[in-house]
């Protein structure tokens, strides 16, 4: 909101006023609801999965692997700065000595898009280029999750993937994929 609508509020008597600044385009990015009117095209924050495995780079390879195997994945996202993604881990990484550390195999900067943009041109793009996952980020690189192919090909096919949470052995639970009839 505009500083002269924050400083209104406050007049009010409203205690809790803040100011984004950074404005609408920003915070509909960082996959944040909104009210109004708007058409009903499908966005990647529909099809994004928060429950990708995460480690700090400081970790060894060996204990993410373990962790990221159990969850159900093959790659895992490095992070540091409060969600920052600094780097991803998969295929040849996991190959490493298991003493390493991620940042030291870590692919760095990997490819992100923003939760608000259009979910059929990103499908149509990851399917040319044989993409299977995509990163799912902030404006500012901090992470909302990742966007799986198949999922996102079977929401824009009007068939609606259905999520339940799993407790699993060693993790502290996970998304599954149950298709639907």
């Amino acid at each position: 909101m505009s500083p002269r609508a924050a400083c209104q509020l406050e007049q009010l008597g409203f205690t809790q006023v803040y100011d984004y600044v950074l404005g609408l385009a920003d915070w509909k990015a960082a996959g944040r609801p909104t009210d109004g009117t708007e058409t009903s095209v499908q966005r990647v924050a529909e099809a994004t999965r928060p429950d990708v495995p995460t480690c700090d780079p400081g970790e060894s390879i060996e204990s993410v692997w373990i962790r990221t195997e159990t969850a159900g994945w093959d790659e895992c996202l490095v992070i540091e700065c409060d969600g920052l993604v600094v780097g991803r881990l998969r295929g040849e990484a996991w190959t490493k000595n298991r003493e390493l550390l991620a940042g030291d195999v870590m692919e760095f900067g990997p490819t992100t898009v923003r939760a608000d943009s259009l979910l059929a041109p990103l499908v149509e793009r990851m399917q040319k280029r044989n993409t299977e996952t995509v990163t799912v980020t902030t404006p500012q690189g901090h992470l909302i999750g990742v966007l799986i192919r198949q999922e996102a090909e079977q929401l824009l096919s009007g068939r609606t993937p259905e999520q339940i949470w799993a407790d699993c052995d060693g993790c502290p639970g996970q998304w599954r994929l149950v298709e639907n009839p």
